[in-house]
Order: structure tokens, then sequence, then C-alpha cells
């Protein structure tokens, strides 16, 4: 029994170890993915944007030739 319990005692702090690093790769991961939305979604907004100020333009030289 006393083996057992010496390799517990080894075993342990290795899954610690283990388990400590896969968390920081999944944390890793998990930022990783969530800028790859966030940059997609500024993206959006930008193309939205400069279609608002296309309208706009537009929109302008209509009203210049009105006066």
């Amino acid at each position: 029994m006393h083996a057992n319990i010496y390799l517990l005692t080894l075993a342990i702090p290795m899954a610690t170890i283990a388990l400590v690093f896969a968390m920081r790769y999944g944390a890793a991961v998990m930022q990783a993915r969530a800028a790859q939305r966030s940059g997609a979604s500024q993206q959006d907004l930008l193309d939205g944007l400069s279609e608002i100020k296309a309208r706009l333009a537009a929109i302008e030289t209509v009203l210049k030739a009105v006066d």
C-alpha cells in the first residue's frame, strides 16, 4: 500500500500541472476566437459607415443641384 500512496503523491501534482496548462491553452483559444469575431463585426460596422457616407454624399449633390 505504500507504493500506491507514493505513486498518488506523484500523480496528483503532475495532473495539476497538466490541468493548469490545459486551462491556459483553452483560454488562449477562446481569446483568439473572440478577437476574430470582434474584428469581423468591426469590419461590418466600417462597411456600413462607408455606405452611409456614400449616401450622404449623394444627398448633398442633390441638394446642391436644387439650390
